[in-house]
């Protein structure tokens, strides 16, 4: 029997060393999980070790093929344009390696689920099924450039509310894209809400989600009326380490739905017509931390889509 491909697990990178840590740490418990395949795990900017890195710890180990799984919510210029851009890059640094290239784990029911426990933890709701009927609950994403990224955190707001009985599900970002996260409490308030839960749609601890709950502190003293409380971020759950592995079987079986329905790179939307067919190259985000990365790219690369379609 062949070897299988081994696991490259590809993350954003955040300056916050617990943040680094949780991901370092979910790689090695995938690790343990699979002793059949090596698995490795890198990130695309801010902290170590970067993807490169994980490339060649793979290819010393005598792996030839990998399947490549973005640890990521969102379909966002991470996981179109960066990832895809490294790999390519890692593949003329080593010459004869193959791989294929996952999708970004989505809305999954299973994350659902996971989203569904922390806000009854921070309600603290015993069991069976509490009323929940005065309960709006305020999603929180990263945010980003990219209107179908945000648009993708909608749609888990969405897929949250159906058939859970909250009074709603109310989207907001922490940087990069409107509402903000005042704005967005604002919105729950204006529409009536009694009770709300800030949730932040993050899978692991770091600056962006202590953001959020800091913002969200500082909203709730300045709005005494409203009852307000903060849920903790998705974490490594059984589930998570679940849905990254269901991920590597369909690059590994090309399996790959990516949406490019609404993606600015082959449709023109609104306000991003210049984005049609652009190339990708790798870009940092200004919200993820207070420094100036210019200059640290030349290569044009194509769109991601390229890499990781099936046509």
């Amino acid at each position: 029997m062949t070897t299988p491909p081994a696991l490259l697990i590809a993350g954003h990178g955040t300056r916050d060393e617990a943040g680094a840590e949780a991901f370092r740490d979910f790689v090695r418990e995938l690790g343990h999980r699979h002793p059949e395949l090596p698995v490795a795990g890198g990130f695309i900017e801010l902290s170590p070790p970067p993807l490169g890195e994980a490339v060649a710890e793979l290819v010393e180990r005598g792996v030839r093929r990998f399947a490549a799984v973005p640890l990521m919510l969102v379909s966002a210029g991470h996981a179109k344009g960066d990832i895809p851009a490294a790999l390519a890059r890692e593949k003329e640094r080593h010459p004869g390696i193959s791989y294929t290239y996952g999708r970004p784990l989505g809305p999954h029911p299973a994350l659902l689920d996971v989203l569904q426990r922390r806000l009854e933890e921070a309600l603290g709701a015993d069991g069976g099924h509490p009323d929940h009927s005065d309960v709006t609950v305020l999603l929180v994403g990263r945010g980003s450039t990219d209107p179908d990224a945000n648009a993708e955190v909608f749609k888990a707001a969405r897929l949250l509310w159906e058939g859970r009985g909250y009074a709603g599900v109310e989207t907001a970002f922490v940087s990069l894209a409107a509402p903000d996260v005042p704005s967005g409490l604002d919105r729950c308030l204006k529409l009536g809400a009694r009770r709300i839960v800030v949730l932040p749609y993050f899978l692991f601890t770091g600056i962006l989600p202590d953001r959020v709950r800091r913002q969200t502190e500082e909203w709730a003293a300045a709005h005494p009326e409203a009852e307000v409380r903060s849920a903790d971020v998705i974490g490594p759950e059984p589930e998570l380490l679940d849905l990254v592995w269901e991920r590597y079987e369909e690059a590994v079986k090309g399996d790959l739905r990516m949406n490019c329905d609404s993606c600015v790179y082959r449709v023109a939307l609104p306000g991003f017509e210049d984005k049609v067919g652009l190339p990708q190259q790798p870009h940092f985000h200004p919200d993820d931390d207070g420094h100036d990365h210019h200059g640290h790219h030349g290569h044009h690369h194509g769109h991601g889509h390229t890499h990781s379609h099936a046509h």
